[in-house]
């Protein structure tokens, strides 16, 4: 397969709407980056869950997800499942948080998602990310809202693994979901892997890419 390299990173943007939307959607990814980047700087923005006890879970979550990572996060208030309710202080939270990190990369929710909390975050992102990379995870749930996918990450299996026990270990108030299980994980990252020649892989919606050629 052909493959599109990065390059050296030292910053990246990771957003969710919800606490365990990062580390469902991209928790793979984050193991392998900053394996890869020691001291890579995360810069996290969740909206809701501040003050819950759920805000605890993701803080330990995300520490765990990122290694030695020098490793920001923020977690707001805004209720769950009311996003497009609060757009103006949606879209004031992500202005903050743009002008607190100069990232590389930036992951959020993919903008074809049928909840309406996860969608309005997709579409404002690029408003204030307007020259970044920014790429859509896809996050696993009742919906039958699954992408066809444009960018694969492949995984080691002991990535798409420590994931699943990560995300069960750190979110204890998810695992009575019915969807929330290694079954559920390890499915999607074996599929989205034999879509790209690997055994495992977590997959992103690129809605603008540039791409330069340098010279030999």
């Amino acid at each position: 397969m052909i493959q599109l390299s990065t390059g050296e990173i030292d910053e990246i943007a990771v957003v969710g709407a919800h606490c365990d939307d990062i580390a469902i959607g991209m928790g793979g990814t984050l193991l392998s980056l900053t394996r890869a980047h020691p001291r890579l700087r995360v810069r996290a923005l969740v909206l809701c869950g501040g003050g819950t006890e759920r805000e605890s879970e993701e803080l330990d979550a995300l520490t765990a997800f990122c290694n030695d990572a020098d490793l920001d996060v923020t977690i707001h208030d805004i209720p769950d499942g009311r996003a497009p309710a609060y757009w103006e202080r949606i879209k004031t939270h992500l202005n903050e948080f743009r002008r607190t990190c100069d990232p590389q990369m930036v992951f959020g929710p993919q903008s074809g998602d049928a909840h309406q909390d996860h969608r309005l975050l997709a579409e404002l992102l690029p408003t204030e990310f307007r020259d970044h990379l920014v790429l859509g995870y896809e996050i696993l749930k009742w919906e039958a809202d699954t992408p066809r996918p444009t960018i694969y990450h492949p995984l080691e299996p002991h990535a798409a693994e420590e994931k699943s026990r990560l995300l069960h270990k750190h979110y204890p108030s998810q695992v009575n979901r019915d969807w929330f299980d290694e079954e559920s994980f390890l499915g999607l990252s074996r599929l989205r892997g034999v879509q790209c020649h690997s055994r495992y892989a977590e997959a992103f919606v690129a809605e603008k890419v540039t791409m330069t050629f340098t010279r030999r």
